[in-house]
């Protein structure tokens, strides 16, 4: 009898990762993002361990995050002028280099919770040049036709490392400490940066369009194109907010792991590894569509699941039900994020898509930081539960416009066919 999981995946994904250079890409990414799920980890478990505060332990997830506010803007302009492949390998072997920094660090015993915070904020800037430069290349690796199944399997490997990280993460902490599980970073990264150069694009796809204009006027003509445009600018508001009331509870994990649960890091990775499963199942579920139509009902709809998969995993006290609705946030989560991608990819002009990328490297890593440390503080005062529960009944309300705005954006984005030149 056929495997069904193998027949959702033929077809679009198939289609998507049949050339040497997506496999080659794709590849590599995936190693890198095994190594950034252990490297968060590992860094949200030892400021853990430094400081037994959500508030610091949103601090530094902030800090990792946090630069897209400043840097995304203008990472996006300059990955539309420059050479994209060079942009994303000098931002990687950034990264790279930061983690061995930290793993050492801690390794030895010397360091500190501000150290932490000043080494996270320049992997989270270097992360803002990473983010647009990558995803501008897609369009070079695949065909028109193929683009939103390419920009999901993107998503979906990132949500399959999502998997893998944290659970090698728990095993290696438990194990060994948390130095090793950020080396792994250094390495994941460290591949990734070296096996660009193997890549054989079309040097118009590595390069945006000659500098027209200074660097600070074309950062602004990429906020202002998005604001005009009458899909993008309510997408992008729609996933911003919604984004700060409701991923912080990703990103600051290990205090409710202990204050709510009373486990320690092994349940961590499993927890995270429970999110990772439902992202996996819904990233295959949305990548394997291979069509437009509907992408914008599934970023308003997966919204509503994950408010109401968020109100129970912290309204239970029970670590077995956590775990699934933990599933239930990943794969809420996964489909909105990936179904945003696909919607802003293929509306963008490409002139424009490094710009259009990097704001949503700004919602996508901006916003649940401001949210994480919004519920850090929050919880340092107030306990997790009751800030979290009032941030959902909030994103409810956000569900709501969404939801009577959806055909009007599904109109712009998925209905007519704008000039892209």
């Amino acid at each position: 009898m056929p495997n069904p999981f193998a027949r959702i995946v033929a077809g679009p994904l198939s289609r998507a990762m049949a050339s040497r250079n997506a496999r080659i890409f794709f590849g590599a990414s995936l190693g890198a993002w095994t190594g950034l799920w252990m490297h968060r980890i590992g860094v949200a478990w030892l400021a853990w361990e430094l400081t037994r505060s959500a508030a610091w332990v949103g601090l530094i997830a902030f800090a990792d995050l946090a630069p897209a506010v400043l840097v995304s803007p203008v990472a996006g302009a300059i990955a539309d002028r420059v050479d994209r492949v060079r942009l994303t390998m000098a931002s990687q072997g950034v990264i790279a280099i930061e983690a061995m920094t930290v793993a050492a660090l801690a390794a030895t015993g010397h360091v500190s919770i501000g150290l932490l915070f000043a080494l996270e904020l320049v992997s989270g800037t270097a992360a803002c040049f990473a983010q647009p430069a990558r995803q501008t290349l897609i369009p070079a690796l695949v065909g028109r036709e193929d683009l939103p199944a390419a920009i999901a399997a993107n998503s979906l490997l990132f949500n399959v490392a999502r998997f893998i990280g944290p659970g090698l993460a728990g095993f290696v902490i438990a194990g060994w400490g948390v130095a090793p599980a950020i080396f792994c970073n250094a390495i994941g990264h460290g591949f990734a940066t070296l096996s660009l150069p193997w890549l054989r694009l079309d040097p118009a796809q590595r390069r945006g369009h000659p500098a027209t204009n200074s660097l600070l006027a074309e950062t602004l003509e990429g906020f202002g194109y998005a604001i005009r445009h009458p899909g993008l600018g309510p997408l992008f508001a729609f996933a911003a907010v919604s984004s700060v009331l409701l991923r912080g509870v990703q990103e600051i994990l290990p205090p409710y792991v202990e204050r709510l649960f009373g486990r320690g890091a092994e349940s961590l990775a499993l927890l995270t590894a429970s999110f990772a499963v439902g992202a996996l199942i819904a990233g295959v579920a949305v990548a394997s569509r291979g069509r437009l139509a509907g992408t914008t009902r599934i970023v308003v709809l997966a919204i509503s699941c994950q408010v109401l998969a968020t109100m129970g995993f912290v309204a239970t006290g029970h670590f077995g039900f956590a775990l699934l609705c933990g599933a239930a946030i990943g794969a809420s989560a996964s489909a909105h994020g990936i179904s945003v991608q696909i919607l802003a990819q293929t509306a963008a002009a490409p002139a424009m898509r490094g710009r259009v990328m990097s704001l949503w490297a700004l919602v996508s890593r901006a916003c649940p930081a401001l949210g994480a440390l919004m519920l850090g503080m929050a919880g340092e005062a107030l306990g997790l539960r009751l800030p979290t529960l009032v941030a959902t009944i909030l994103a409810l309300g956000v569900f709501v416009w969404g939801l009577t705005r959806m055909r009007r954006i599904a109109h712009a984005l998925e209905g007519s066919k704008e000039e892209k030149a």
